[in-house]
């Protein structure tokens, strides 16, 4: 992300520093036309794509002498228009979050162009995670999911989700979605717009596979592990930003970071490539959600274990370029310390030759005619 100055010309309307500096103000327009469509008949139906969730599936339920009726919902394209109406709102979730914490903060902090950039980045991030660590926790709370961890893979295909599961995914999507426009709404650097480009796409392949291929509650899971861990690399980033001195929790991530690795490795492996593999529901059947064959499975297996080695190499090499730089400046400090403590003697020297100096035994000589 890069730095958003604001000047006191007004640009020309819609030229491209028009719309970067109006940007949020754009879209809010744009949102409120939805919402505004929903107080009129004609549009209200269209409306009612983009705001609410799609696809409600309600089903009766006997519990005791009364019948219940729960409400689920499944997916389809009319999730598109949903998934649009919500990136909207990221974006200007966005805009806020930077006007009104980060721009005050950069501003006290005076980072240079690089922490600038980073800290927004990470600023961003930290938000977003810790929202979704919270909701997504209370969701696996609600599902009873760590009570019975073999809910992940038995009654697959989970096509029918609950209202909060179903809306999680499609914030989900919407905020991923929203990064690339803010690619250009940031004036991102060229050089970092592929890496971006990169972990975006591996998001939404990712979240969007759990979701269409019914593994919902297992994409839930691995999700809410990976974002915590994530959460903690961005807080420790901008904790080192405020104070370089504290790298605790950079340590602390290090090895939380390898752990998380391990472990949705073997959640995967384990629903994925056993607990489906051994399921009744055996076939692909579209309508029903139902994907349960060994070439779906192996693919999805191959995605998460190629992004899995994907991560740990790049971990690797973060932390290798870490330990080159202190040891950089480790010899760096090695030679200044000898450097300074000569200087120091040949000061110390000079000062005891000046005071042997002709001059200085004139001085004393004046003084003491002085005296006399």
């Amino acid at each position: 992300m890069g730095i958003r100055k604001k000047s006191s010309k007004n640009p020309p309307v819609l030229s491209h520093d028009f719309v970067i500096q109006n940007h949020a103000d754009i879209v809010s327009c744009v949102a409120m036309l939805f919402l505004l469509g929903l107080m009129f008949e004609v549009t209200s139906k269209v409306a009612v794509l983009f705001i609410t969730v799609q696809y409600n599936v309600t089903i009766s339920v006997n519990e005791g002498p009364e019948e219940t009726t729960v409400n689920y919902f499944h997916h389809g394209l009319k999730d598109l228009a949903t998934v649009f109406f919500y990136m909207l709102v990221a974006i200007i979730m966005h805009a806020i979050i930077q006007e009104y914490v980060l721009d005050k903060i950069n501003r006290k902090m005076h980072f240079s162009k690089t922490k600038h950039s980073k800290f927004n980045e990470s600023g961003q991030l930290s938000a977003f995670y810790l929202f979704s660590c919270v909701w997504g926790a209370s969701i696996i709370m609600s599902e009873n999911i760590l009570a019975d961890p073999a809910s992940l893979w038995e009654g697959y295909p989970h096509r029918l989700m609950q209202f909060q599961m179903k809306f999680f995914y499609i914030c989900q999507l919407g905020y991923w979605l929203h990064a690339f426009p803010e690619l250009y709404f940031q004036k991102t650097k060229k050089e970092d717009i592929p890496r971006q480009v990169v972990y975006i796409s591996l998001y939404l392949v990712h979240i969007a596979g759990a979701y269409l291929l019914s593994l919902n509650r297992l994409g839930l899971v691995l999700l809410v592990l990976h974002y915590f861990v994530e959460l903690l690399f961005h807080m420790s980033r901008l904790v080192y930003f405020s104070n370089e001195n504290r790298q605790t929790g950079f340590t602390v991530w290090a090895v939380l970071f390898v752990l998380g690795r391990l472990l949705t490795l073997s959640l995967s492996v384990l629903a994925v490539g056993f607990g489906l593999a051994g399921a009744e529901q055996q076939g692909l059947d579209i309508a029903e959600g139902n994907f349960n064959v060994l070439f779906v499975r192996i693919t999805v297996l191959a995605a998460i274990c190629l992004t899995q080695a994907f991560m740990m190499w790049k971990f690797i090499n973060f932390q290798l370029r870490r330990w080159r730089e202190r040891a950089q400046a480790q010899a760096v400090k090695k030679k200044a310390a000898p450097a300074k403590s000569r200087s120091s003697k040949k000061d110390k020297a000079n000062g005891v030759n000046g005071a042997l100096t002709p001059n200085g035994a004139e001085s004393s000589r004046v003084k003491k005619e002085k005296s006399s």
